[in-house]
């Protein structure tokens, strides 16, 4: 079916209201670029969940990142869209200001690098994302280790999709399909999510990121919700569906998950917005703790104030231009919620791609 017939379909569609979820920012910034609302149903409404690793880090791993960077000897180094996202006194972005030692990185590998030229600094790398960059992280642990730097700490807030996808299902009965993080699924394959799939009964559909691709991906799922209306007959159980068999192997990438489970274990973690989840964070192993900085714990997290809906537009309860604050007292020159910082947040990818 060409992608005409595929809208065809989709905007005449006038059954009942559903909700699908995609995962990933990089879909939600790919949905407002391709215009993909004004081509479907109003009655197909798309949401985006908890696909950005730094909308979902807890204060108090800002306020440890902060911690090491105001310690003497100590430099702490991040990614860029780390730096304005509120701890419970303050950023990186301001600590910096005030003379905390806050360098930017392009790659953990660097740490390494850094750490050999200065052997008099401890270098602590903020360990921030998803299974997509946790080899990264993994490939700096095994350059430190084989070359000796033993003046690097991660502090981790790695987290695995899977859990927190398992968490929504259980929490949330109005979502009725998924598109799945395109890039995660690289890692982790298309049948990682067969089990949630046949558990709870929802379609998962992973899809690339061109709106032809998205728009392929919403039409599946609308086929497996309402195969009658495709001329397919009885409903059958819902499925996982792999539409980006270039990039996605059903096994996922072998070689990343080794070196993923080399080096780090599972373990409980805290998602700003949606609070414990088993086995959802990534952690040194025992053997590799001389590294670690003190990653276990960060669970505290600000009380934001009942008017910013940061926790509600994480789990696709709103789209964040129904959050009060959105567009006013929080937004990206002055951000407030952790959702409107990264620019793979769903409030900051909106607040750019909508008239206020």
């Amino acid at each position: 079916m060409n992608v005409e017939q595929i809208i065809r379909e989709l905007k005449e569609y006038d059954g009942p209201a559903v909700k699908i979820m995609e995962v990933c920012g990089t879909h939600t910034a790919s949905i407002f670029k391709g215009g993909i609302r004004s081509l479907i149903s109003p009655k197909i409404k798309l949401i985006s969940g908890p696909g950005c690793p730094v909308c979902v880090t807890p204060a108090a791993y800002i306020d440890r990142c902060i911690e090491y960077a105001k310690r003497e000897n100590h430099v702490l180094l991040t990614f860029g869209d780390m730096m304005k996202v509120p701890g419970r006194n303050g950023s990186l972005s301001q600590a910096k200001g005030e003379g905390a030692r806050v360098e930017l990185m392009y790659s953990p590998i660097e740490a390494v690098e850094k750490a050999k030229k200065n052997p008099d600094l401890t270098y602590v790398v903020a360990g921030v994302g998803f299974e997509t960059t946790a080899p990264a992280y993994a490939l700096a642990m095994e350059e430190a280790v084989s070359r000796g730097a033993e003046n690097i700490r991660l502090l981790t807030a790695l987290k695995t999709v899977l859990p927190a996808l398992q968490w929504i299902c259980e929490n949330d009965d109005g979502i009725d399909g998924f598109l799945c993080p395109g890039h995660v699924s690289v890692i982790i394959g298309s049948d990682a999510y067969t089990r949630l799939a046949g558990q709870f009964n929802r379609p998962f559909v992973v899809a690339g990121f061109e709106p032809e691709h998205i728009l392929a991906g919403i039409y599946e799922i609308m086929k497996q919700l309402n195969p009658g209306a495709a001329g397919s007959g009885a409903k059958p159980a819902a499925a996982v569906r792999n539409l980006y068999k270039n990039a996605v192997k059903a096994e996922g990438n072998k070689k990343a998950q080794e070196i993923i489970s080399r080096y780090f274990e599972p373990g409980a973690a805290m998602w700003r917005g949606l609070g414990m989840i088993p086995d959802s964070g990534l952690y040194l192993r025992p053997e590799y703790e001389a590294f670690d900085a003190g990653s276990k714990g960060l669970d505290e997290d600000i009380k934001l104030p009942a008017s910013c809906r940061c926790g509600d537009v994480i789990i696709g309860r709103i789209n964040p231009d129904e959050c009060p604050m959105f567009g006013k007292a929080c937004n990206p020159s002055d951000p407030y919620g952790p959702c409107m910082v990264s620019s793979e947040g769903a409030c900051g990818i909106w607040h750019r791609n909508i008239r206020q």
